[in-house]
């Protein structure tokens, strides 16, 4: 949820504080800065400027979305929910802000909730890695198999070397009783550092 931060964090910094002091009404400056002051983990001033940063602009999306950010460090998971709600009001075509909602919904369960928001994030963004993988493990909560796989060869279209879905590959062929992929996508998902549930590798040992 966090945008990637600039290497020479302090020298962006001191830019963005500048463009800040120069437009203090300016959302995308205090937006520029609160990156940065992410970068160094200052989480309390990046939420001063977001804040300040939406109070400029309230349909910066970017901005709902760290502040989201902010709360699940905090694990306060219904905050994240509520920040990438309301980015997606200030823009409902906004995959990320939809693919973090389905992700909290996922992690309290409601899982036809979060089908439904990581459908909506795929399909602002077809290529949305996370958001396919999330919906590949929300299809297995549901025991739909072949959605699932769907899910999960996409992403392994996009990036081959994605390990949660050779985890959720693994899972979802066992599933259909596909137990020559299921042994293939387990052994590739602990190839690539992915701890696999003990139980699964207990199945995959008995299948070899």
């Amino acid at each position: 949820m966090t945008k990637q931060i600039p290497k020479n964090v302090d020298e962006y910094i001191a830019k963005h504080r500048a463009a800040v002091q120069r437009n203090p009404d300016c959302g995308v400056s205090h937006y520029n800065l609160a990156v940065g002051l992410l970068g160094l983990k200052k989480y309390d001033e990046a939420e001063i400027e977001l804040r300040e940063a939406i109070g400029c602009s309230p349909t910066l999306a970017e901005a709902y979305v760290q502040l989201g950010g902010i709360c699940l460090h905090r694990g306060d998971l219904d905050g994240c929910l509520e920040y990438n709600k309301r980015a997606v009001r200030a823009r409902a075509g906004f995959a990320e802000g939809w693919g973090n909602i389905g992700f909290c919904e996922l992690q309290k369960g409601n899982v036809d909730e979060a089908i439904r928001a990581l459908r909506k994030a795929i399909v602002y963004n077809d290529n949305f890695i996370q958001a396919y993988a999330t919906l590949a493990n929300a299809y297995l909560i549901q025991g739909l198999a072949d959605e699932s796989i769907a899910a999960s060869l996409k992403v392994i279209e996009i990036e081959p070397n994605f390990p949660i879905a050779h985890n959720n590959l693994a899972i979802a062929y066992l599933e259909r009783g596909e137990t020559a992929k299921a042994v293939e996508h387990c052994d590739k998902a602990v190839e690539l550092g992915y701890d696999v549930a003990p139980e699964i590798l207990k199945e995959i040992e008995t299948l070899r």
